[in-house]
């Protein structure tokens, strides 16, 4: 970018130069400029001398909207429009009018997209709505990326069926064309998609030495040998996300061995389809060497099961750290959570129904040393019990969601006189939460 002074033309070196340095020189510039204006110069003010680096700094800071009306000045703007800089990260909002409330990315935006910066795109992600038709746009973008190398890729839908509804073969036809050729993809978040294992292999053959983080729970055309075959060669991954009939002893064993580093996250979905589904059983030998292995990984399980479904889960201990139950758990299991749940940190449950969990939260304060968070929707807790329980946990509590509705006053306790004591041992003020009442 050349700057215009006077009339004469010089060449600007400024490409290597820091965005202060950039600033200096601008300020420096506009006090010459005044003292010219003093002395009775004229001060033409050329928005166009604007050094590249300082428009590059400005407009990441800008809209997409306003950085396309900002392109419009003059010249030199609209070349800073099309800097590689400001498209390496996107993300396709792609929905239909009709039935959406979301905003949708312009279609000549994404034919500009793909003719000019599709090679420069680094940090994609596509947000669409629940209709056929917007997932169908995204595969087609998708397979027009044949001169791009993502390195991270997030295909989001607001609310399903959405790429369920894709034709499968489509869906894979756009998502090969990523994985070909992109060689250093390191982070890939494709829940609720009609990925296959096949799939899964061209992903491994072309990045399984950058794949660093992967999210596909409810993807029901992966199997358990299909997720293994990313475990056995991305010796890479991180974090990991996915539903509880994928995971193995096979699986947990292969991100347990040498070559593999040490994982920091795993994220498993225990999800019932249908009433009275058959859950299979992990080795607790399985979890001890991932412990082994990893032993500051968070375990995260978010159960949507039946009560009558649960009879495999929490008879062994098992490493979990975070648990969210999202439809009602028994008093039983709960007893079970506070007695094979030691590196436990968070607890949520939704609902219990009408028995009290005195003696289930007494066992958990007294088992996990660790807990630090913990929330209780529809169930029933004494004033007394909770009370010790917060004592038992003391200061380590560092969230606190009760609802009113949850505790029952007693002798000891009323409900106008619990916030003072938990208050008290919990360092700070706590109130119950209130349901809002609108």
């Amino acid at each position: 970018m050349k700057r215009v002074r006077g009339g004469e033309e010089g060449s600007d070196d400024s490409s290597s130069e820091s965005p202060p340095e950039a600033c200096k020189k601008v300020r420096k510039q506009m006090s010459d400029d005044s003292e010219a204006n003093v002395a009775g110069e004229s001060l033409d003010c050329d928005w166009a001398r604007l050094p590249q680096e300082l428009l590059l700094h400005i407009f990441q800071y800008l809209p997409l909207l306003d950085r396309a009306y900002a392109s419009q000045v003059c010249r030199g703007w609209n070349q800073a429009f099309h800097m590689p800089e400001l498209w390496r990260c996107f993300e396709f909002e792609l929905n239909q009018p009709a039935s959406s409330y979301l905003k949708a990315t312009h279609p000549d935006l994404i034919k500009q997209i793909i003719k000019r910066h599709s090679n420069h795109l680094q940090y994609v992600s596509f947000k669409v709505d629940s209709s056929t038709e917007s997932a169908e746009a995204a595969c087609d973008i998708l397979s027009q990326l044949v001169n791009c190398s993502l390195k991270t890729l997030g295909l989001i839908s607001t609310a399903r069926p959405s790429f369920m509804e894709v034709p499968k073969s489509h869906f894979i036809s756009a998502l090969t064309v990523v994985f070909v050729n992109s060689k250093s993809l390191s982070s890939l978040k494709i829940d609720d998609t009609p990925v296959d294992d096949p799939s899964l292999k061209v992903l491994v053959a072309n990045n399984s030495d950058t794949l660093k983080l992967l999210k596909m729970s409810s993807c029901p055309h992966v199997s358990p040998a299909g997720i293994l075959c990313v475990a056995d060669q991305c010796h890479g991954l991180r974090e990991l996300a996915l539903n509880y009939h994928l995971l193995s002893d096979e699986l947990l064993l292969a991100l347990s061995s040498e070559k593999h580093v040490h994982l920091e996250h795993l994220r498993i979905d225990v999800v019932s389809e249908n009433p009275g589904q058959h859950f299979h059983t992990i080795k607790k030998s399985s979890w001890d060497a991932m412990v082994r292995h990893s032993p500051k990984f968070n375990l995260v399980m978010y159960f949507f099961l039946y009560e009558d479904e649960f009879s495999p889960f929490f008879n062994e201990e098992i490493p979990v750290t975070h648990l969210y139950f999202g439809r009602s758990v028994s008093k039983e299991v709960l007893g079970r959570v506070g007695l094979h749940c030691p590196r436990l940190v968070e607890l949520v449950v939704c609902a219990n129904g009408l028995r009290p969990l005195d003696e289930e939260l007494i066992r958990i304060a007294k088992h996990c040393t660790q807990l630090s968070a913990i929330g209780l929707g529809e169930c029933e807790v004494s004033c007394s019990a909770f009370v010790e329980f917060v004592k038992m946990c003391g200061r380590r509590l560092s969230q606190l969601s009760i609802m009113e509705e949850v505790l029952i006053p007693d002798h000891k306790y009323s409900l106008d006189e619990i916030h003072w004591e938990v208050s008290k041992h919990l360092g700070r003020v706590w109130f119950p939460d209130m349901m809002p009442t609108w």
